[in-house]
C-alpha cells in the first residue's frame, strides 16, 4: 500500500468513510447533526472566522468518529470475545469522540453568545 500514486490512496480513504457511513449509526448521526449545523449556519451568516470555527469543529468529530470506528472493528475483528482490557480501550476512544462533541458545543455556544 505504500507509496501508491496519490488518486490511488484518496480512493481508499474515501472507500472507508462509504463503509463507515454505511456500517455505523453513529456516523450518520454526526453527519446529520453537522448537516444541520451547517444549515443554521447558512441562516445566520457569521463572521468568516466562525465558519472557520465551525466547520473546524464539525471535521475534527466526523475524523474521530471514523478513527473510534476503525478501532473498534478492528479490536473486534482480533479478539471478538469480551475481555476488560478491549472494554477499556474501546470506552476510551468514545471518550474521545465524547469530549470532541462537548466541545464542539462549547463551540456553538460561543458563536450564540456572539450573536446575541
Amino acid at each position: 500500500m505504500k507509496n501508491r500514486p496519490f488518486h490511488v490512496r484518496l480512493g481508499f480513504a474515501v472507500a472507508g468513510i462509504r463503509e463507515c457511513w454505511r456500517t455505523e449509526s453513529s456516523f450518520r448521526s454526526h453527519v446529520a447533526i453537522g448537516a444541520a449545523v451547517l444549515a443554521v449556519m447558512i441562516a445566520l451568516r457569521p463572521a468568516p472566522i466562525w465558519w472557520a470555527v465551525v466547520g473546524l469543529a464539525i471535521m475534527l468529530v466526523l475524523a474521530l468518529e471514523l478513527v473510534n470506528s476503525a478501532f473498534e472493528r478492528l479490536i473486534d475483528h482480533l479478539h471478538p470475545e469480551i475481555h476488560p482490557e478491549i472494554r477499556c480501550v474501546k470506552d476510551m476512544a468514545a471518550g474521545g469522540v465524547l469530549l470532541l462533541s462537548v466541545g464542539s458545543l462549547v463551540v456553538a455556544a460561543a458563536l450564540a453568545i456572539s450573536l446575541i
